[in-house]
This record gives C-alpha cells, sequence and structure tokens, in this order.
C-alpha cells in the first residue's frame, strides 16, 4: 500500500507492517494506524525510529528504546491496561518512547513517563500513563547516547 508523509514523502509499505492503537496516542486519539520507520541504507536498524501515523501524513513521532537511555527501565502496569494487545511474551513486546529533539542535541529527551508498548504478532498498541515517580517526562539522555558511541568505536 502506498502512504504519504510529510517528512518521508511517499513510501510503499507493506499491510504486515501496519500497527493499531484502538485508543489512539496522547493527544491524537483519533488517528489509530500507525508504521515504524527508520533509515536502514546501512542494513541496521538505527537508535531513533519514526512512529508514522498512517491517517495524518504529519504526525510522525520519533522513538527510542528506553532500554537504550535507561537500561535498567522497568515500569509497573497493570495487566488489564495491556489486555487489548493480545498475550505479550519477550519474544513480542516492543517498548518504546516518544524523543524530543531541540535545537541544543545537549538537551535531548526520552519520555519515560508515557512509553509505547506493542505487541510485534497481533500488531497492537498501546500508550500508557506510568504512575511510578521514578521516571520523567523529560529525562535527559545525550550523555548516555555518548557514552554509547564512544563505546561502539572503542571495538
Amino acid at each position: 500500500m502506498l502512504i504519504n508523509t510529510r517528512h518521508f514523502g511517499e513510501i510503499n509499505l507493506d499491510e504486515s507492517k501496519v500497527i493499531y492503537f484502538d485508543n489512539g496516542i496522547l493527544g491524537f486519539e483519533e488517528y489509530k494506524k500507525y508504521t515504524l520507520l527508520f533509515d536502514d541504507e546501512k542494513g541496521e536498524r538505527p537508535d531513533i525510529s519514526w512512529l508514522q501515523s498512517l491517517d495524518e501524513p504529519a504526525l510522525a513521532i520519533p522513538v527510542v528504546s528506553p532500554f537504550l537511555v535507561k537500561p535498567d527501565y522497568n515500569p509497573e502496569v497493570e495487566d488489564e491496561l495491556l489486555k487489548s494487545l493480545g498475550e505479550l511474551t519477550e519474544d513480542n513486546i516492543v517498548v518504546m518512547v516518544s524523543v524530543t529533539i531541540p535545537t541544543d542535541v545537549e538537551k535531548i529527551s526520552a519520555n519515560l513517563k508515557a512509553p509505547f508498548i506493542l505487541n510485534s504478532d497481533s500488531k497492537k498498541g498501546a500508550q500508557l500513563i506510568i504512575e511510578n515517580s521514578d521516571y520523567e517526562v523529560k529525562f535527559r539522555f545525550y550523555e548516555q547516547l555518548k557514552a554509547r558511541k564512544a563505546a561502539k568505536e572503542g571495538k
């Protein structure tokens, strides 16, 4: 299927890559269909991907694995909130958090308070609000990215 995006132009998307958010996402409850986009020219998935709305071409949210920015990320979530996603296992659960990239890149932050939980088997997703006060809406992680890059280059 062909989709139009504001930031990436027209893309030919396999129907199996569509993720359904029954309740939409925060602030965009009316948009239910999304996909994850990333630049794979190098043959590997980059750290930052884009949660692209298929209902609104201008809506693309940069997302990252929370474990990249906070390796011990382990929010407590009521099972009831995840029921609509189907059976979640270690193999099919994907957790992403939105990223804010300001002009001053050193102030890059991730929203650890409202993760996106995806079931890669059922192609269903949900955005949840984590009640645990350990997680911030604007968790700055520039230093973690720098350290990770240095570690990769040191290999």
